[in-house]
């Protein structure tokens, strides 16, 4: 297999940086937005650019960029509840004359929770009124320290409107990415996200699709969730046509036999069946050495918060532990309910109410809502959750190999791999790793050693393992066996 995973490794490239645009209401980012874009219009060395109303690429001297106007939190929780994460960085706008606000701590929440890198634009430099300083210190509050504040996060002051601090903001984003080393395969098995979605009374079903990996091309048969259909047109969001799009391009596809929901994630083939799509009951705790319980805390007041936060430090040990993703005084929100979504999380309100339409969305995402009106019930119910986690067996690492290849086997695919150390038996449960994080548990359906059935393989042997069901790895992946 050494030819083979050097001509994969030879396949893979960098790829432009997936950007998120994120702040309060009012503090500019559509102004920020459009000035990037007109700029990126105006300027001739700037080259080409798609735009869109949810996302457009950009080349800035040379390296390009694709942004995704996210209308809303919801949208941006929508693609990571339903597993796909395909945000590279977060810029986070900030006006110098408002400084954090309520949406700025819940975009804080949101970034944090997708764990990707974080840049903060500093924006309305240029009006009265404006104070740096009275932002980083609001930001280090809510636990971004940015640069000369203790921390490591950029923070570029920028005019939306005279467009000051722009560019060097695009070099920090270009920096950011090369540091992050974004990896692409144009030639691995096609893998998108819907990013935006319509019915157009010309056009039927309109899908925008971003591609993660591989290459989406007219004739294509795909589909994301309950929709599908032949890939019929390829518009770049400028309205330029194109036969194919490579990883990080954001497209207009047609085809589809029903709109697909923002969040699905898009694959070759023509249907997936229900149980592969279908949600399943969500769960609250996380994989790793530490178990962790995570919530969403709504109170009627700050010192109901900060009198549950206190209760709370006091259940954690040192194997499992209560998590709060995010904190906030008022009634539970729909963004509340995204977030819970997107992180695995439980939502408490105590002494809150929640409408009717709250209660049913929270229903319909699997989202768990419980609601308190005294603080010892509270207590008690997270301290059964936590000694419940500790009382859950620890999973045995016996084995460990690494992806070097992928192939086709029918509408199958086989992965290619090498033992790197242990032993890995078809009985085993089998983590697929990726970058250091857990990306799903699977079972081995068959494995081969050349073309021979193998009930196992140990360490330095290759082997080709087929899992049971559609199982999404990619070459570089770590496979660990358990039991």
């Amino acid at each position: 297999m050494t030819k083979q995973r050097a001509a994969q490794k030879q396949k893979v490239q960098a790829r432009p940086p997936v950007v998120a645009i994120l702040g309060h209401v009012d503090h500019g980012k559509t102004t920020l937005l459009d000035y990037i874009r007109k700029s990126n219009v105006a300027s001739k060395e700037h080259g080409g650019i798609t735009q869109h109303t949810s996302s457009y690429q950009i080349d800035a001297d040379g390296k390009r960029i694709t942004f995704i106007d996210t209308p809303g939190h919801a949208a941006f929780s929508a693609m990571r509840s339903r597993g796909a994460s395909v945000t590279d960085i977060a810029v986070l706008v900030v006006a110098a004359d408002d400084g954090v606000m309520p949406q700025t701590k819940e975009s804080i929440s949101h970034i944090k929770a997708a764990s990707i890198p974080m840049i903060v634009a500093i924006n309305k430099t240029d009006v009265p009124g404006a104070n740096l300083e009275r932002v980083k210190k609001g930001l280090a509050e809510e636990g971004v320290l940015v640069e000369g504040y203790g921390g490591s996060v950029v923070a570029v002051p920028v005019s939306a409107k005279t467009g000051q601090g722009v560019e060097e903001l695009l070099e920090m984003i270009s920096l950011v990415a090369e540091m992050e080393e974004l990896k692409g395969n144009k030639d691995q098995e096609f893998e998108g996200v819907v990013i935006d979605s319509m019915l157009d009374r010309f056009k039927g079903p309109v899908a925008i699709i971003l591609v993660k990996q591989g290459t989406l091309r007219l004739g294509n048969q795909v589909f994301a969730g309950d929709a599908s259909g032949k890939v019929k047109s390829l518009t770049t969001t400028n309205r330029e046509k194109i036969a194919q799009a490579e990883p990080s391009l954001p497209v207009e596809m047609l085809g589809m036999n029903k709109v697909p929901a923002v969040g699905e994630v898009v694959r070759l083939g023509e249907s997936v069946k229900a149980e592969e799509t279908k949600t399943g009951e969500r769960k609250f705790s996380l994989e790793g050495p530490t178990k962790e319980i995570r919530l969403i805390l709504k109170a009627d007041t700050a010192g109901s918060l900060e009198a549950i936060e206190a209760a709370i430090s006091s259940l954690e040990t040192s194997e499992g532990k209560v998590k709060i993703v995010h904190k906030e005084t008022g009634e539970v929100n729909e963004s509340d309910i995204q977030l819970a979504a997107a992180t695995k999380a439980l939502i408490v309100a105590f002494n809150v109410a929640s409408s009717k339409s709250i209660e049913k969305q929270a229903v319909e995402e699997k989202v768990l809502l419980r609601q308190y009106n005294l603080i010892y019930e509270l207590l008690d119910e997270l301290k059964e959750g936590v000694e419940a986690l500790l009382k859950i067996d620890k999973e045995e690492l016996v084995g460990k190999a690494q992806v070097v290849a992928a192939f086709k086997f029918g509408e199958a695919k086989i992965a290619g791999c090498k033992v790197l150390e242990g032993r890995i038996s078809r009985e085993n449960k089998v983590n697929i790793v990726r970058d250091g994080r857990k990306v799903s548990t699977n079972s081995i359906k068959s494995m081969k050693h050349i073309q021979e059935d193998i009930n196992s393989a140990s360490e330095g042997q290759e082997f080709g393992l087929l899992f049971i069901g559609k199982v999404d790895f990619a070459v570089g992946d770590i496979i660990e066996a358990i039991k």
